[in-house]
């Protein structure tokens, strides 16, 4: 991932924000509890931290990221944010990573990934591990491409052979996935689709 990333990661939030929809409103629904602890899995350059950071002022944030040289665009930021105080990053796998030992925390209030899943290749895992992660009561949150259903078929293909070009998957079965997830953990699921199957949104609520 440090090659896929070593030039991308200076443009990449310029050019993502017109296509990688709906993570101002996964940050929006966060809602952690005063003081609570929010973990996000595959941060990269911090774009979403940042933001949640400041719209919870009163919670604690904590990223990781398997690309080492999207971290360190990441710290850049996060220190020019003026939140290094409040946003602690690691790297670690998104379907392998020990939150004790990365950031001593045992459980999250909030848990999010962004447009991450569909770059992934164990991608159940991390819904797994990331699943495992929650505090009681806590919600894990998560965006990504949908089937585009709602949408004409070029549009589907033309967007589906574009994102391939960046190793980029869209999840076909993630409804199916996360609801074995919330069968194994007791959770409740909601799922969502938004912008006529453009993107799906989801949670997972212990």
């Amino acid at each position: 991932m440090d090659g896929v990333y070593a030039a991308q990661r200076h443009i990449y939030d310029l050019t993502r924000k017109y296509y990688l929809l709906g993570r101002d409103r996964l940050i929006a629904g966060l809602a952690p509890p005063p003081r609570g602890t929010v973990l996000e899995v595959g941060c990269g350059t911090a774009r979403n931290l940042i933001a949640a950071a400041r719209r919870w002022p009163d919670a604690r944030f904590h990223g990781l990221d398997i690309s080492e040289a999207m971290l360190a665009t990441a710290r850049a930021k996060v220190a020019r944010a003026g939140l290094a105080e409040r946003i602690v990053l690691a790297q670690g796998d998104a379907a392998g990573f020990d939150a004790q030992a990365l950031f001593g925390v045992s459980g999250f209030d909030r848990v999010f990934l962004s447009y991450t899943l569909s770059m992934i290749p164990d991608w159940t895992g991390a819904i797994e591990r990331a699943s495992a992660a929650l505090a009681p009561d806590g919600a894990l949150h998560l965006v990504d491409f949908g089937q585009q259903e709602g949408l004409p078929r070029w549009w589907r293909a033309t967007l589906f052979a574009w994102l391939d070009r960046f190793h980029v998957t869209p999840r076909g079965d993630l409804s199916d996935a996360l609801g074995q997830a919330a069968r194994q953990h007791g959770f409740a699921l909601e799922f969502e689709p938004l912008l006529r199957g453009y993107a799906w949104r989801a949670a997972l609520r212990a």
